[in-house]
């Protein structure tokens, strides 16, 4: 007899800290928290990391931790959280002489600040813009000060983090950077404040990495590995460009890297997050010879490869694979024990369903999965 086991109220609360985020999985830590509390694990891979809020979650429940994403904004955050040894109060005197800088015009402003305009944020160029001027003349002023300050790679994270918190706060955008909003948002309208990070301690030996996935799988060996890679949309009409994570969250990486690079497009992306140059093959649309999409080839490559005995692989009903070829991949490559769904339009959890069962209302929209699988 099949079982279904319904999890509605979780004591797991372990509080985390980022920006707003497309694909965030902040509403799942309490779900993959205790999926991983049922077995013998201690050292969990993040493979796609993100805003580190999964990772942070982890390394807060006391397991060790491979924090990895390709993204530097996402080690930057990764380094911050994980990495820290200091306590939050010897980073106060740091962070308030960040805040008292004056601001400066520099290439921020130049490129992504904008006039208030009685609430329109369509600027005389023509383009709108993500912040307003009074915050990207205190960016310009604040990230200078930073490079002047010459600190070392763990308080320059601290601050770059704390950094990005405040910017997050005073944006003009739905959470991303492949878009800004027409009208300035009330929030534009604050000023950019620093504050510091929730910091954590941990004795535990956390790794923080840079690396495509499939460079990292062969070096490592965890008890338990959670995958969730950046999926394209499934929609046939939609310009596969409107999917890439590196083009949603390009200024983080210029704010963390200050390298003020070539832009290009409305928005002014950097020219390293083309299509062309920064397309995750998680994200790609077409199919192999074989009639196969690429994406999910992609998929069971990564299951083959990583060394754990358990894997906990995140999928939205709204990417590439079928639940059909999804189910077939997973079969393949391990036992799958458990599927945890999510409605995020009731926002409500589904429940928990055992083998084939999650097959049959895959397709609606606007759900998520969890796959627990035992290789």
């Amino acid at each position: 007899m099949q079982q279904l086991l319904l999890f509605d109220k979780f004591d797991i609360n372990v509080p985390t800290e980022g920006i707003k985020y497309t694909g965030s999985k902040l509403k799942l830590i309490p779900y993959i928290l205790r999926l991983i509390q049922e077995l013998d694990v201690r050292t969990v891979l993040d493979g796609f990391s993100g805003t580190t809020r999964v990772s942070q979650a982890l390394a807060k429940s006391g397991y060790q931790v491979i924090c990895n994403d390709i993204a530097v904004w996402s080690e930057v955050f990764g380094t911050c959280y994980l990495m820290n040894q200091k306590k939050r109060e010897n980073y106060q005197e740091l962070i308030d002489h960040l805040n008292s800088i004056p601001p400066i015009d520099g290439w921020f402003t130049e490129f992504y600040g904008g006039h208030p305009n009685d609430g329109c944020a369509i600027q005389k160029d023509g383009l709108k813009k993500p912040w307003q001027i009074h915050n990207t003349r205190k960016l310009d002023g604040i990230r200078q000060e930073i490079e002047t300050l010459n600190l070392n790679q763990q308080d320059k994270s601290v601050v770059l983090t704390s950094l990005i918190l405040a910017l997050d706060q005073v944006d003009n955008t739905l959470g991303h950077f492949a878009s800004y909003l027409r009208n300035w948002s009330p929030r534009s309208y604050h000023h950019l404040v620093m504050r510091v990070p929730s910091l954590l301690i941990t004795s535990q030996p956390h790794r923080v990495m840079r690396q495509n996935v499939f460079d990292l799988l062969s070096n490592i060996s965890v008890d338990l590995a959670y995958f969730d890679p950046p999926y394209g949309s499934n929609n046939e009409k939609m310009p596969p460009s409107r999917v890439r994570y590196a083009s949603y969250y390009h200024l983080w990486t210029s704010v963390c890297l200050f390298d003020q690079p070539q832009l290009f497009g409305k928005v002014n992306r950097r020219s390293d997050t083309s299509d062309r140059m920064a397309a995750s093959i998680f994200e790609e649309f077409r199919q192999d010879d074989q009639g196969r999409y690429i994406a999910v080839n992609a998929i069971e490559k990564m299951l083959k490869e990583v060394k754990s005995r358990w894997v906990i692989l995140s999928y939205s009903s709204g990417g590439r694979a079928t639940a059909e070829e999804l189910h077939r991949v997973i079969q393949q490559n391990g036992t799958l024990l458990q599927v945890l769904e999510i409605d995020y339009q009731s926002n409500v959890m589904a429940g928990m369903k055992w083998t084939n069962e999650w097959l049959r209302d895959v397709s609606q929209s606007n759900r998520e999965l969890l796959f627990l699988i035992e290789k």
